[in-house]
């Protein structure tokens, strides 16, 4: 499958309803802390304003209520890729993401066949703690071609802003996942249409 090289990760339908009609064609919905009846709310919401603008919605973690809610696409973490019923996903006809930080989970996550590998963080982000460094553009290019990724399309992750974008593309990377350069922006809606021009020639 082809991606979209601008991957919008937010934590709100709300941003959802902000930021999509200004032309996003990725997202991903990310709420962390919620009870399940709010969230599914949230995801229904999210659902229908991607639908509206033609936008391909993805569910973060919560790939039951993916199923139920009839969504398409969920992105685990490792730890949700431990737990996670695959056989079940697959049956339901979701497409799957999946996160990755180092060898053993990129072994582990071509294993699974997803559809694409996000790989991060690639510079300092600030989203949350992590224990590992960043990955660099040159990670990038190691595992989209010599550890093989390809043809799995692979997203880079963490630290990503409109200035970093073409060595992000140039060093193999299919799609650029960005969460806080848009949302901690004084202007997320300029923000936003900045990186729908930078991410333009890769499409």
């Amino acid at each position: 499958m082809k991606l979209d090289p601008f991957y919008l990760i937010v934590d709100s339908a709300a941003w959802i309803e902000r930021l999509v009609p200004l032309g996003v064609r990725l997202v991903q919905l990310r709420i962390k802390t919620i009870d399940e009846a709010g969230l599914r709310a949230e995801i229904r919401k999210a659902k229908a304003l991607c639908a509206q603008h033609k936008c391909q919605f993805i569910v973060n973690d919560h790939w039951r209520l993916a199923i139920e809610e009839g969504c398409d696409f969920v992105h685990l973490g490792q730890e949700d890729l431990q737990t996670a019923d695959l056989a079940r996903i697959r049956a339901a006809g979701l497409r799957l993401g999946l996160s990755t930080h180092d060898h053993a989970e990129l072994q582990t996550a071509i294993t699974a066949e997803p559809n694409y590998i996000a790989l991060g963080p690639i510079y300092p982000t600030i989203l949350k703690k992590m224990k590992w460094a960043p990955q660099g553009l040159e990670r990038i290019s190691e595992w989209k071609w010599k550890r093989r990724v390809a043809p799995i399309p692979l997203v880079a992750i963490g630290g990503l802003n409109p200035d970093r974008l073409n060595g992000v593309f140039s060093a193999g990377a299919d799609s650029a996942a960005v969460v806080t350069d848009i949302t901690l922006s004084a202007d997320p809606e300029a923000q936003t249409r900045q990186w729908i021009e930078k991410t333009e020639q890769w499409r």
